[in-house]
């Protein structure tokens, strides 16, 4: 598949919220949890910017009512914000800031930092609750707000919702007297903490000398520690998107536009790609022929290289309903069990934290490793599969490619007003095309998280049945959706 194709497949999956075509007419609380939830999404806090709900007064409440929840005990709070390179970032840190001072919390800032240095310096430095300033993958016009516990885990669903609460109620007699008030301070080396803690997740004794690789930071948080890692390591080091301006990132380059990344690699004749998107807490990789590898493999990959070496935990990894049945079978096949969730690393962390298992990922390339660190981390992800390379002493094409995915195929229709997948007919087209693949694939439908789409996906052994199944019932969707809005 054209990396351009496999683009939009990757990154569509971020909004699929299901289990299995069945569940997404079925799933008890679900629909009274979204209702009560009017802010955060399954990542946070996400809209376009200076817009509502992405706008300074928006976080300045934020602030208020976390840092209240967070509140604990008599010592002094802090809190440790970070965030992307996002024109917004200068507008949304500020109101962070005062808000979270006006609760009584002191504020440490790090600057443009990735996602999982914010989770992994929460902790490190005993803050009571930790937050990025991102939209992840999106255009810089967006914006986003992630919260981290003092474990440096992403907060659940119920104390989300506590926030939500307690930002819709008068605060103005719980903010902190004039005496409590917060105070702000920067950390200068936030960064080479960051990347300390990086390059000793690196198996000892090991090094990149003689690789060449590039690095897309996608003008995004990795910008700066994520070529200083690799490079420290040894590796020649090709550094791409790494002049942010505000405005550019994830524009034509990072994780959303991994074509770049693999022409970059053609170019500079290098034996491997990393493409980051723009908080670095997810990658993607380009073997030394400009092939994409997406997280699958790289998550089948790590899985079978810890399990030889015993560093695998809980006899198993946790993927996402979306990841490919062919890893689930290459996975079976030497004795690894597949837990799978619904769509978000959140989720896929949860879910990790219970079985006690130290891998899981995503197909659309986060991948959590919680060994060294407690969400998405793409620097460290890509430095587990360049350690196997050193080891191995093979090119990344023979290396990262580890099973053989079965035909998959994901479309999504968008609609207005009522949800069509509430329509009989939709009901009976999904029931129809469940007995078409016949118990030999799978079958997912659901409604976007972020925009009115439903996703539609299929998988079978069968490519021209995938496409069948998927085209069809898309088309009965879009019908379905025309014949309502009263469009011929």
């Amino acid at each position: 598949m054209a990396p351009t194709a496999r683009r939009s497949e990757l990154h569509a999956q971020d909004d699929i919220r299901s289990a299995t075509a069945t569940d997404c007419y079925n799933q008890p609380g679900t629909e009274a949890m979204n209702q009560a939830r009017r802010l955060f999404g399954t990542d946070g806090i996400r809209g376009k910017a200076n817009a509502d709900p992405m706008n300074a007064a928006m976080a300045l409440q934020l602030g208020h009512a976390a840092g209240l929840l967070f509140r604990n005990g008599s010592h002094r709070h802090r809190v440790l914000i970070g965030k992307d390179t996002r024109l917004s970032g200068y507008l949304i840190e500020p109101a962070l800031t005062a808000g979270f001072i006006g609760a009584g919390m002191d504020v440490t800032l790090v600057g443009p930092l990735p996602t999982p240095a914010i989770a992994m310096l929460t902790r490190s430095l005993r803050a009571d609750i930790g937050v990025m300033i991102s939209a992840s993958h999106n255009p810089f016009e967006d914006n986003g707000i992630k919260l981290f516990g003092p474990d440096g885990f992403k907060l659940s669903d119920e104390t989300e919702m506590q926030i939500e609460a307690l930002m819709a109620s008068d605060l103005s007699a719980k903010l902190a007297a004039p005496r409590e008030l917060g105070r702000a301070n920067r950390l200068e080396d936030a960064g080479g903490r960051y990347i300390e803690a990086a390059k000793a997740s690196f198996p000892r004794g090991l090094r990149l000398d003689g690789l060449k690789i590039v690095v897309d930071c996608a003008n995004g948080a990795g910008y700066r520690v994520a070529p200083a890692v690799l490079w420290e390591l040894g590796a020649t080091v090709i550094k791409v998107g790494v002049e942010p301006d505000g405005f550019n990132i994830n524009k034509g380059c990072g994780s959303t536009v991994p074509e770049y990344l693999c022409a970059q690699v053609l170019e500079h004749g290098a034996h491997l790609g990393i493409a980051l998107d723009g908080d670095a807490d997810r990658m993607l990789l380009s073997d030394e022929y400009g092939e994409l590898i997406d997280g699958d493999q790289i998550l089948a990959l790590i899985a079978r290289s810890w399990a030889e070496t015993g560093q695998l935990r809980g006899g198993g990894v946790v993927a996402t309903v979306m990841s490919n049945l062919g890893m689930e079978r290459f996975l079976a096949g030497r004795g690894i069990e597949l837990h799978r969730t619904k769509v978000g690393d959140r989720y896929v962390a949860e879910r990790m934290r219970e079985r006690g298992i130290n891998v899981g990922g995503e197909q659309s390339g986060h991948m959590i490793l919680s060994d060294f660190s407690t969400t998405g981390d793409g620097v460290l992800a890509a430095l587990q599969v360049l350690a196997v390379l050193v080891q191995q002493g093979r090119p990344a094409s023979e290396v990262c490619r580890v099973f053989k995915p079965l035909p998959q195929r994901l479309r999504s229709v968008r609609f207005s007003g009522i949800s069509p997948l509430r329509n009989p007919r939709v009901a009976a087209a999904v029931a129809a095309a469940e007995s078409q693949l016949n118990g030999s694939g799978r079958l997912l439908i659901r409604e976007s998280g972020t925009e009115p789409l439903i996703r539609v996906m299929a998988e079978s052994e069968d490519e021209a049945l995938v496409h069948g199944v998927v085209d069809g019932l898309c088309e009965m969707i879009a019908a379905v959706a025309r014949a309502r809005d009263g469009v011929a």
